[in-house]
C-alpha cells in the first residue's frame, strides 16, 4: 500500500519535530521533509512532490497565505493549514480556506507540543481526508491508495449527550426546522448552498466542524454574502426563518429544542461524539427528539461518519433528509454513510440543494 507523503512547513522547530513523530505514528502516513519556511520549502517541492502539505500561517520571509495562493496558482496541491487559536488565528484561517486550504489544525500559543500529542488522530485524520482531496476542485475529488480507511470509527455516540427518541417526538408546532452538518470542504459547499437561499427560507441550524473562534468569523463571511441573516449560535437562540445558526466550535455540543411552537437552541458541554464537539448526531438526534416530522436534514461533504445514526433516528422520527452526492463532495465520507445507515431520501449535488430544500419545504406546509 503506498504511503501518503507529506511535507511540513513551520518555522518551530519543536513544532516540526512533533508533527513529523505525530503523523509517522500512523501505518498510512510517511513524512518526506520538513521545512522552516516557504523557501526551503519550495527547493524541497523540486526534489519530491507531497501528498500533502501542513503549513503555518505565521513565518519568516513569506506568511502561510501569500505561498498559499502562489502554491494554487502554480503547483496545487493539498494543504493543511496551521493557525493559532486566538481572533486572528481564526480571520487568517477563514482566509486560508477561501484560497484553497483543504481544512485546518489549530495550536494555542503556548504548550504547543502537548496540544498537538493529545490531538494525534484528529491531525491524522485531517491529513488523511485532505489527500483525498483534489485542491480547488470542489466538484472534483480522488481516492488515495495509501488509506486504508477514510472512515472515522467512533468513540462514544450521541447517547453521551441526550437519550434516544422515543418512538414519536413530542410535536407542539408546526413550524418546519432545517438542521445541516458537514466537514472536510464543508466551509465552501455552506457558502454555496446559504447564498443561494432566499429570504424566507426556513430556520437553520448547522454544524460545521470547526476550531473554537473560527466559527464566528465564518458565520461573519457567511452573513455578508448571503441574503439570509447568518450567526454564530449563542444558547437559547430562537430558531426563525431567513435565519441560519452556526454551532460554535469547540467546547459544547448544539441541540435543537422546542418550546410550545418555538425552536431554539441549547448549548451543551459533554464529551467528543464520534470524535468531534459539536458534533452532527447531537444536532441529528435532537431534531428527531423535538422536531420529527417538521424537520429537513442535510449532510454534505465530509471525512468519517458523523451525522450518519442520527440521520437515521430523523428518518425513523418522520423527517425528509437530503444527502450531497459524490460527484460534488470534497469527501465522500459522511454522506455516504448516512446512506449506508438508511437516513438519506434523496442524494442530489450540492448545487440542487438549496432549490430541493425550498421545493420541500413548500410541499410540507
Amino acid at each position: 500500500m503506498k504511503k501518503i507523503k507529506v511535507l511540513i512547513i513551520d518555522d518551530s522547530a519543536v513544532v516540526r519535530q512533533t508533527m513529523k513523530g505525530i503523523l509517522e505514528q500512523d501505518p498510512d502516513i510517511v513524512v518526506i521533509g520538513t521545512a522552516g519556511d516557504p523557501f526551503i520549502a519550495a527547493s524541497k517541492l523540486r526534489q519530491e512532490r507531497p501528498d500533502v502539505i501542513t503549513l503555518d500561517v505565521e513565518m519568516p520571509r513569506m506568511d502561510g497565505l501569500t505561498f498559499l495562493q502562489k502554491l494554487m496558482h502554480q503547483h496545487p496541491i493539498p494543504v493543511v493549514m496551521c493557525s493559532s487559536l486566538t481572533e486572528r488565528g481564526a480571520e487568517t484561517g477563514i482566509k486560508a480556506l477561501e484560497l484553497g486550504a483543504v481544512d485546518i489544525i489549530t495550536k494555542p500559543k503556548m504548550g504547543v507540543q502537548q496540544f498537538l500529542e493529545e490531538a494525534q488522530i484528529t491531525i491524522c485524520d485531517t491529513v488523511k481526508a485532505a489527500a483525498g482531496v483534489i485542491p480547488g476542485k470542489l466538484n472534483k475529488r480522488h481516492s488515495h491508495p495509501g488509506i486504508s480507511a477514510l472512515s472515522v470509527k467512533p468513540k462514544l455516540t450521541a447517547d453521551a449527550v441526550l437519550p434516544a427518541p422515543g418512538s414519536q417526538a413530542m410535536i407542539q408546532t408546526t413550524e418546519k426546522v432545517v438542521v445541516v452538518g458537514a466537514s472536510t470542504g464543508g466551509t465552501e459547499a455552506l457558502r454555496v448552498f446559504i447564498e443561494a437561499l432566499p429570504r424566507h427560507s426556513p430556520g437553520i441550524v448547522v454544524v460545521q466542524h470547526m476550531p473554537e473562534k473560527f466559527t464566528t468569523s465564518f458565520a461573519k463571511r457567511l452573513d455578508s454574502l448571503s441574503v439570509v441573516n447568518v450567526k454564530e449560535a449563542q444558547d437559547n437562540d430562537t430558531v426563525i426563518p431567513g435565519h441560519v445558526l452556526i454551532a460554535p466550535g469547540g467546547t459544547r455540543h448544539t441541540m435543537l429544542k422546542s418550546s410550545g411552537a418555538r425552536y431554539f437552541v441549547s448549548l451543551k458541554e459533554g464529551p467528543l461524539v464520534t470524535r468531534h464537539r459539536p458534533s452532527v448526531d447531537v444536532l441529528f438526534r435532537s431534531a428527531a427528539r423535538y422536531a420529527g416530522k417538521n424537520a429537513i436534514g442535510i449532510i454534505m461533504t465530509g471525512m468519517g461518519d458523523d451525522g450518519a445514526r442520527g440521520m437515521k433516528e430523523m428518518k425513523d422520527a418522520g423527517a425528509y433528509n437530503i444527502a450531497q452526492d459524490e460527484k460534488s463532495s470534497v469527501v465522500f465520507g459522511m454522506p455516504k454513510e448516512a446512506i449506508r445507515h438508511g437516513g438519506v431520501d434523496t442524494v442530489i449535488s450540492l448545487d440542487e440543494i438549496a432549490r430541493h430544500l425550498m421545493q420541500t419545504f413548500e410541499k410540507m406546509k
